[in-house]
């Protein structure tokens, strides 16, 4: 799998960094994970045509993963693309996407959407994405910690695991969804001693890597607050006292190979 960080940052504006956002190559076909205000734009800059994405993937509804969604199906319409986007998402996905269209009667009959709500433990495998030995693409989810209807999604194609946490607390049960992975790409909003729910700092994540050790290859930090910057070292040398993979801190374009 190829990983291309489209947005790593969150709702308020840096330079650098925007909204929530990635694409994983499977197989050649990209599938769209979380869709924040300037990955549109990000995903032309990466490489890739916006056209060519249609499944995309869905942590939660907040702005910063999803403000650009009606931009991206508003482009492909634009641009001439026939085929229907697959959109999968948490419980009350279907009913956010209609109270969206609703202030928008032009783009109605523009494109056609499919969308699947997912609850934790359910699995699913994207059309026509296969593994590279021709294996099934099968994505499974879990519910994260956070103040909306959540999901954390672990890809597995070709042998390989991915996980992406969306936003979250660390939690044990988390931990035991990467188990094994690959890499995971886990939100760090905040810097050590920042008092926060429902997302995570780096002294919440070796807390829960005291109780519940964190079993993964590689540890990629995303959604990064302007609060973290200058910080970046220190939350990587304060974690590597815990954990015993690599840590990096993702930045928006960066690209990796699973």
């Amino acid at each position: 799998m190829k990983i291309t960080f489209l947005g790593t940052g969150v709702g308020i504006p840096q330079m650098g960094r925007v909204q929530s956002g990635l694409i994983m190559e499977i197989s050649g076909r990209p599938v769209l994970f979380d869709c924040g205000c300037g990955v549109l734009g990000r995903i032309v800059e990466a490489g890739y045509g916006h056209t060519d994405i249609n499944t995309v993937v869905l942590t939660h509804l907040h702005l910063d993963h999803a403000g650009d969604l009606l931009a991206l199906l508003k482009a492909r319409w634009l641009s001439g693309a026939a085929d229907s986007v697959h959109i999968y998402g948490p419980q009350g996905t279907q009913e956010w996407f209609g109270k969206v269209m609703e202030s928008y009667d032009y783009l109605r009959g523009r494109f056609e959407v499919e969308i699947t709500e997912l609850s934790g433990g359910e699995a699913f495998s994207p059309e026509g994405v296969d593994g590279e030995a021709g294996d099934d693409c099968v994505i499974t989810c879990t519910p994260t910690v956070h103040n909306v209807p959540s999901l954390a999604y672990r890809v597995e194609s070709s042998s390989k695991a991915v996980v992406y946490t969306g936003d979250t607390e660390p939690s044990e049960m988390l931990f035991r969804f990467a188990e094994g992975a690959d890499a995971l790409i886990h939100e760090c909003s905040f810097p050590l001693g920042f008092e926060t729910t429902n997302h995570t700092t780096p002294d919440m994540l070796t807390g829960m890597m005291q109780k519940y050790p964190l079993e993964v290859r590689h540890l990629y930090l995303v959604h990064l607050y302007p609060h973290m910057q200058g910080h970046e070292a220190e939350a990587v040398e304060h974690i590597m006292r815990y954990f015993k993979g690599n840590i990096t801190i993702a930045s928006d374009l960066m690209k990796i190979e699973v």
